[in-house]
């Protein structure tokens, strides 16, 4: 109880000197929390939209899946007879026959797409009974012939549309306008899609191209009748495996699985930086521990001269931790979910809609949030309340201030050198490496060694690296940037825990800046090398024939190139599968991308019953030219295709393609089975570039899904892309960041606190307010750029051995961002300045006497 009490007192006689670090655990704990909020209320909001929209029994065409496109661009389907089949099922209340298809572009009478720009679907299909569960018709009516269409409301609102408003549908089958005659609101969250409706008779001419047929059978179970036993009737009535028949729960289930690999990506990645946030959190709470306790060393001192015993000393400062971890948690946890409501508005904005009617909140997240919090806390304050209890009671004798700390311990800097040794060696083994996926593992492995390595090795780093930066920055001060020198050398432990907190998070910007300049720079110098064509087209949906003819009419062009991907499963002749399929082009592909060959000519690949294959491919299942591959196309008939050429697959472009011409796909797959061109590609008639792309783009305007690009164009997209998703990575690594400079802010403030009668001392012999708060400025400025030095050169090596990892798959050319990398260095420096505003602020406004004064 004595423990309880004295450890209460402590920490809200200190509570000013624990609230940065209360901050850095609420940051880290909010991140964990909010992140399990916004992805279980996604979850939450895709389950009531599948449970909504799903028939108690769905009846489908056997192979059909429900993310699946099939490579015709018309969705599988089968005949309205097994309509009349399901009615007459034991335990069949109704049956409707449905259309759905999401391989479509609606645009509206300005031409501009309706569909959703965060890549949730464009649905069209016929309205209804079972539409009812999810939907209701708030204004007008529902599509009665072929020239009306109903929409949704969200996409109404969205793009301003309202009833007579003309709507033109792009499918793979054709073009077709039709009026708005109805809108229909969700009863649920829309997360995004959006949704049009046509009669069934359109439906199922202009989506599935013929009549009497459907997508899918919506079965309504009788009164009384389970959904299981109903699938049961239905199967016995259809005869089993003849179709694909499903209850409601294992059709949302189906489409939750698809949409649950997406959401843990999202999930694990915002848990890994909230990880991140952590481990920078905790070098803030064992500094702040540590200087805690060398400010209180005589009052230790004290306790143990009067009874105290070292394991009390030590539970009382493990007791202060849990404290603290419980403020900053349960703070935590409630800015966790305020943080998801945030994520859940930006969302929203940027048009995936999550509604806060839908808000998920499950016991599990505050008791995460809770756990990790504390248990956090406490480890991380464990080695300062080691050292308190190895306070003897002599202290009490000597000055409080901080024990003889001046060097790291001998031990500390050797295990942190054989650490980075090790993290070298791991990473140059990375380097090295002949695969990838072998690579990978080595590289992961050399980051984590390293990375703990410089954490040791930071305070035998400080005097030698903080000297330098002195050197440079400092002597223009004179005598305050001296003694702002020795105040960041004073203690290198101290400098080394402060600095390696803001070195994490730079070493991630630096490595990703790195591997994304050098992504974008070999990408270029791959297309430079590689691709002759001058323009090349595609989109979000597959180029329906209609887009296809608009560009081989246009003028001013040399060739145009179609390029399909074809499903089929390929047998080498040591009798192995693989299932990735082949690519069908015309024979100016090989124009148009020049790929390398080691053995052959690709051109001949391009002829009767031939192709070509990846170098990877053949050595693996040592094919030659001149063997026979077994091809079974998908819907198709089965052919023996001679290998024609091998291409060289050190490249980052159609790496392992195996090509054939669309000739020879045409004998094998029939006429109804063909696929829509994945992407096209043209080349000028010469001296007529300019002319050719205005025409082209002109040729393409109805079709606004596709995307009419030079190779000047294709490479600023390629680095927009990147560069959209770095300053993503960036966003969420400035939570560490931010952790970081709150460390720094604790640091000079303790620091400030420890040096009270040094400051006094100074102050009283003539040294100005002015200089005062220059020279902790001064101090805070060497001690950022220290761990910014550390953190970017450590994450310039993790960048560089990635890239050498990624020139297995193509990758060749190592870029260093030197603007970034020089900014973010240059940046770190008003990191620091800014970190010390506060502190230096309190420092000048000390007053000398009490100061001196201090105790």
């Amino acid at each position: 109880m004595t423990v309880l009490k004295t450890s209460m007192r402590n920490f809200f006689a200190h509570k000013g000197r624990m609230a940065l670090s209360a901050v850095a655990v609420l940051l880290s704990v909010a991140f964990v929390c909010g992140t399990l909020v916004f992805t279980d209320t996604m979850n939450t909001t895709f389950d009531k939209l599948f449970a909504a929209t799903s028939s108690d029994v769905t009846v489908s065409p056997k192979d059909a899946k429900s993310d699946d496109t099939p490579q015709n661009g018309k969705p599988d389907s089968m005949p309205a007879s097994v309509l009349a089949q399901a009615k007459k099922a034991d335990g069949v209340k109704s049956a409707e026959g449905a259309v759905s298809s999401m391989n479509v572009t609606v645009v509206d009478s300005d031409n501009k797409n309706m569909g959703s720009s965060n890549g949730a679907p464009t649905i069209a299909g016929n309205w209804t009974r079972n539409d009812l569960r999810s939907m209701e018709i708030t204004e007008g009516r529902a599509p009665r012939g072929p020239t009306e269409v109903m929409v949704d409301a969200d996409t109404a609102d969205k793009h301003h549309l309202k009833r007579g408003d003309e709507l033109r549908t792009i499918a793979v089958t054709g073009d077709f306008r039709a009026k708005i005659v109805g809108i229909a609101s969700f009863k649920v969250t829309n997360p995004g899609a959006a949704v049009v409706y046509f009669d069934t008779a359109t439906a199922q001419r202009e989506l599935l191209g013929s009549t009497g047929r459907f997508t899918h059978i919506n079965v309504t179970a009788a009164a009384g009748v389970t959904d299981a036993r109903l699938k049961q009737d239905v199967t016995a009535t259809l005869g089993a495996g003849t179709y694909k028949v499903r209850t409601q729960k294992e059709t949302a289930d189906e489409n939750r699985s698809d949409v649950g690999s997406f959401m843990d990506v999202i999930k694990y990645a915002m848990l890994g930086f909230a990880g991140i946030a952590f481990l920078v959190g905790i070098f803030l709470i064992i500094n702040t521990f540590s200087m805690l306790v060398a400010q209180r060393t005589r009052e230790i001192g004290l306790m143990r001269a009067i009874g105290s015993s070292r394991k009390q000393i030590n539970r009382s400062v493990l007791v202060e931790a849990t404290l603290l971890g419980v403020f900053g948690s349960i703070l935590g946890v409630g800015a966790g979910v305020g943080l998801a409501v945030g994520l859940m508005k930006i969302m929203s904005s940027m048009g995936m809609e999550l509604s806060t009617r839908d808000l998920t909140v499950k016991a599990t997240t505050p008791v995460v949030g809770l756990l990790l919090g504390i248990v956090v806390t406490v480890l991380a304050a464990y080695l300062p309340a080691r050292r308190a209890g190895k306070v003897s009671p002599m202290a009490a004798l000597r000055d409080a201030g901080t024990p003889a700390d001046g060097k790291a311990g001998l031990v500390r800097g050797l295990i942190g050198l054989v650490l980075t040794g090790a993290g070298a060696a791991a990473l140059y083994a990375a380097a090295t490496a002949d695969k990838a996926s072998d690579g990978s593992l080595v590289l992961g492995a050399g980051v984590v060694l390293t990375l703990i390595g410089f954490v040791i090795v930071g305070p035998l780093l400080a005097g030698g690296v903080v000297r330098v930066i002195s050197a440079v920055l400092l002597r223009a001060f004179g005598p305050v940037g001296r003694m702002a020198e020795r105040n960041a050398l004073r203690n290198p432990r101290r400098t080394g825990a402060t600095g390696a907190a803001l070195m994490i998070g730079l070493a991630l910007v630096a490595c990703l800046s790195v591997v994304g300049s050098s992504m974008v720079a070999s990408a270029t110098s791959e297309l430079d090398k590689s691709v002759g064509a001058d323009f090349i087209v595609q989109g979000n949906q597959r180029i329906v024939p209609q887009a296809e003819k608009a560009m081989q009419t246009t003028p001013g062009l040399a060739h145009v190139t179609r390029y399909k991907d074809v499903k089929a499963t390929l047998t080498s002749p040591d009798g192995k599968t693989d299932d990735s399929g082949i690519t069908a082009a015309d024979p100016s592909y090989a124009d148009d991308l020049r790929r390398e060959t080691t053995a052959g000519e690709l051109r001949a690949a391009y002829g009767k019953d031939a192709l070509s294959v990846g170098s990877d491919y053949a050595t693996k299942h040592h094919v030659k030219v001149g063997d026979t591959l077994t091809v079974a196309f998908d819907h198709g008939s089965t052919a023996k295709l001679k290998v024609a050429a091998i291409t060289d697959d050190d490249t980052s472009i159609d790496q392992g393609a195996r090509y054939t011409s669309i000739a020879t796909m045409k004998k094998y797959l029939p006429a109804d089975r063909i696929p829509p061109n994945e992407i096209m590609f043209a080349k000028a008639k010469d001296g007529q570039e300019k002319e050719a792309y205005a025409a082209l783009k002109k040729a393409m305007e109805p079709y606004p899904q596709y995307q009419v690009r030079d190779q000047t164009d294709f490479k600023q997209e390629l680095k927009d892309q990147v560069g959209q998703l770095l300053n993503m990575v960036y966003g969420l690594l400035a939570l560490a960041i931010i952790v970081a400079v709150l460390g720094v802010v604790n640091t000079l403030a303790l620091s400030v606190v420890e040096r009270t009668r040094e400051i006094g001392l100074m102050r009283a012999i003539g040294l100005s307010r002015r200089q005062l708060r220059r020279m902790i400025r001064l101090e805070s400025v060497v001690i950022a750029l220290f761990g910014a030095l550390l953190g970017l050169g450590l994450g310039m090596g993790w960048g560089a051995t990635a890239q050498k990892l990624l020139a297995l798959e193509g990758l060749n050319v190592l870029d260093i961002p030197w603007p970034t990398i020089i900014g973010v260095f240059i940046g770190s420096a008003f990191v620091g300045l800014f970190a010390a505003l506060i502190p230096a602020f309190r420092a000048g406004r000390m007053n000398v006497l009490n100061a001196i004064a201090t105790d």
